[in-house]
């Protein structure tokens, strides 16, 4: 852990670099957080989009019946602990089912 204060990435916009420099350390964590579960978020949106252009996959063997090919699986994070779930995409609607925990011995 450096002691030093961190450069802003190229990437982030000098606005937005500006914004936070304002913000105290608890906000700043919020807004970690945020950004954390946005990027989560539009990743799992892309991959689900991209699932929605393939062609029809051959079935996973753990997948369930009523749960369609085109689904991904996806890990959340619920009360500090993390679970797959599948997800895919019915018209403007994301469907969740849940797998179960991704460490299954804790």
């Amino acid at each position: 852990m450096s002691y030093s204060e961190p450069a802003t990435p190229p990437e982030v916009p000098e606005e937005v670099a500006s914004s936070l420099e304002e913000c105290n350390a608890e906000t700043l964590r919020s807004i970690a957080k945020y950004a954390d579960a946005l990027a989560e978020y539009r990743e799992r949106e892309a991959r689900l989009d991209e699932a929605d252009d393939d062609e029809p996959q051959e079935r996973p063997e753990d997948l369930p019946e009523d749960v369609p090919t085109k689904a991904t699986l996806t890990e959340k994070e619920i009360n500090g602990n993390r679970y797959y779930y599948w997800q895919w995409r019915e018209g403007d609607k994301i469907k969740s089912q849940y797998k179960g925990p991704v460490n299954p011995s804790e």
